[in-house]
């Protein structure tokens, strides 16, 4: 019987070296694939790689630079930054932020006020981002959590600048302030730039040439151990620091203007004629900006906000007021434009005034009238029935587009943020709101009342307009920007606006001698300022009715907003003012005077006259900036 083997030796033998050869070539393509894998990590993406390692071992962190400086024309600092030290947190680093806190508590002063903003804060900003805990932290504070640090994970301290207002509310109005930037304003700029800023203009000049203050981030690479403490600095670029701005307005006259409101609602705007050159812009009541820099609490911003004179409200750019009297110049200036009007010719004045078929009766500021008025008289004494009779012969239509000519109903222009147009009854508004115009409208906004409103921002435009012989200037805060580094200063140029249309060769001469009267005259509504004046003023003084329901009255009550404008000197102007306030009564009293204080000071460097002996030559040459 043949004998059959078990195994085909040479079969197994073959299988054995094909399985060897596939296992062979199979390592082979690892290793291949391995050493191409390596070298592609090590070669094509070299950079790549050394940079996440690099950044792992080396953190840049941001310099943020100086704010510029905010300064009045005779260099006087309205807003400056001074070193605070400032302790913040940042999330994503802190094992336990309970554990932390209660470390920190004895180390610095924390209140529950403290501990609440920061975890308003800690909502507001991402894990990996730092969040200020303490600010303005004392040396001794500063000097405990620097000794403890170690043993304070997530905790850093900053030396930092912050902004600071030494002068407190002088001049908020315009300035404005600056406070922290929030997430939701990030999205409304260039994100990228704003890495490692904390503040951002909010209000007036911080907030128009933020881009100028601001300056320019600088940075520097700090090299990191493994527990993500600094170990040293391998690179440094510095900041440039934000540009300095001077700006038109005088401080000191700011300050006179201010304490002669002493904190009552009303506004004062002074302007430079010939240039538009802000002098003075006041708000009333004021209030300290400070605060509001590393955020205001809860509590005061409340006061603030609930107080009922409104010391938030920008009055002197966002107040609507009715004109009042303050306008009739600016009607006679139209009528002037019309063939068929005579400034000579007299009416008389019964004390009242009433349109044809209709028994209501228009009532003149004074109950038993003026007798024989013309123009002259009726802007020296504020006559209301001549006005009233002149808006009904002009018309709604006429009167409105010549106020629009004095840039009425539209932005003037100036260098703030949020200005307000004001409210100009035209065709188009009269149309858009949907009700008639009655006859008895055109009377009373002959006389500044009714549906027209006004900005006392507007008021010193206007009434600079004829100062300046129908030439509109754009007023404008700030005078020059400065250059921290090479010193430049760019100057801002004046702009002018169209010039006024003019039919009447001198109606502009006519007008400014009738304003003149108001104060030179006998029976000038604001002679009371003119006493030992030794130049001349040409004025409007204005008494604006408001009707409301005051509590504690029966019905309504009447309530009245003293207004004055004016220009000085006459044959030279170098200063237009416009003056509010608030239910004070008769302007004459109440808003002339603080007119003549501004004025004086301007003109003559002081706010009383100088005697009655010094001669006019010698008034001349007395202290004027242009």
């Amino acid at each position: 019987m043949p004998i059959i083997p078990l195994k085909d030796h040479s079969q197994e033998l073959r299988l054995f070296e094909s399985r060897v050869l596939v296992a062979a070539v199979f390592g082979v393509l690892l290793i291949l694939g391995l050493i191409t894998r390596l070298g592609y990590l090590q070669v094509v993406k070299h950079r790549y790689y050394a940079t996440l390692a690099q950044d792992n071992r080396v953190s840049p962190v941001p310099i943020t630079p100086a704010r510029g400086l905010i300064l009045d024309r005779n260099g006087v600092v309205l807003a400056d930054d001074f070193p605070v030290f400032t302790l913040q947190v940042t999330p994503d680093q802190v094992p336990n932020m309970k554990r932390l806190l209660a470390k920190l508590r004895r180390l610095v002063a924390l209140n529950a006020q403290d501990i609440r903003d920061f975890q308003r804060r800690l909502a507001q900003h991402k894990p990996f981002q730092s969040v200020t805990l303490r600010a303005h932290l004392s040396e001794a504070e500063a000097a405990r959590v620097a000794v403890n640090l170690t043993r304070l994970t997530g905790a850093t301290l900053h030396a930092q600048l912050r902004r600071y207002y030494p002068l407190g509310g002088l001049a908020t109005a315009a300035i404005g302030y600056v406070s922290r930037i929030t997430q939701a304003e990030l999205q409304g700029h260039n994100a990228d730039r704003y890495v490692g800023y904390r503040e951002i203009g909010q209000m007036g000049i911080e907030k128009s040439y933020q881009n100028e203050l601001m300056g320019r981030i600088g940075y520097k690479d700090v090299e990191m151990d493994a527990r993500g403490r600094a170990v040293k600095v391998l690179k440094r670029i510095l900041p440039h620091a934000g540009h300095n701005l001077y700006l038109n307005i005088d401080a000191q006259m700011q300050a006179i203007g201010e304490q002669m409101l002493n904190n009552r609602p009303g506004t004062v705007v002074a302007l430079n004629p010939r240039t538009g050159a802000v002098l003075t812009f006041i708000s009333s009541p004021i209030y300290d900006p400070n605060p509001f820099v590393e955020g205001i609490r809860e509590k005061a911003y409340e006061a603030l906000a609930t107080n009922p004179d409104g010391p938030l409200d920008n009055r002197a750019l966002n107040g609507l007021y009715p004109p009042g009297s303050t306008i009739k110049p600016f009607y006679a200036y139209a009528a002037l434009q019309a063939p068929w009007f005579h400034p000579h010719k007299h009416i008389i004045c019964p004390g009242y005034y009433h349109l044809p078929h209709s028994t209501h009766l228009f009532h003149c500021w004074r109950p038993l009238g003026m007798g024989r008025v013309d123009l002259k008289s009726a802007i020296e004494r504020s006559c209301d029935v001549y006005f009233y009779r002149l808006a009904v012969k002009q018309g709604i239509n006429r009167m409105t587009r010549y106020l629009a000519d004095f840039g009425f109903g539209h932005r003037t222009g100036i260098d703030l943020p949020g200005e307000y147009r004001g409210l100009v009854p035209t065709q188009a508004w009269i149309k858009a709101s949907g009700r008639p115009w009655y006859p008895g409208q055109t009377v009373i906004t002959g006389i500044g009342q009714g549906p027209l409103l006004v900005t006392p921002l507007q008021l010193a435009d206007a009434v600079a307009t004829i100062a300046n012989h129908g030439i509109r200037m754009r007023p404008e805060v700030v005078r020059g920007i400065v250059n921290p580094v090479t010193h430049h200063v760019r100057f801002r140029k004046p702009h002018a606006y169209p010039a006024l249309p003019r039919r009447r060769k001198n109606s502009l001469k006519r007008l400014i001698r009738d304003m003149t009267q108001v104060v030179e005259g006998p029976r000038g509504t604001a002679r009371g300022i003119a006493y030992d004046l030794p130049y001349k003023v040409a004025g409007k003084t204005g008494t604006a009715q408001l009707w409301s329901m005051v509590p504690g009255y029966k019905g309504q009550h009447i309530r009245s907003d003293a207004l004055f404008i004016a220009f000085a000197p006459v044959n030279h102007p170098r200063i237009a003012i416009a003056v509010v306030v608030e239910h004070a009564g008769f302007g004459a009293l109440a808003a002339a005077p603080i007119a003549r204080a501004l004025m004086n000071f301007y003109l003559l460097g002081h706010v009383h006259v100088r005697p009655q002996n010094q001669s006019r030559p010698e008034i001349a040459q007395a202290r004027t900036t242009p």
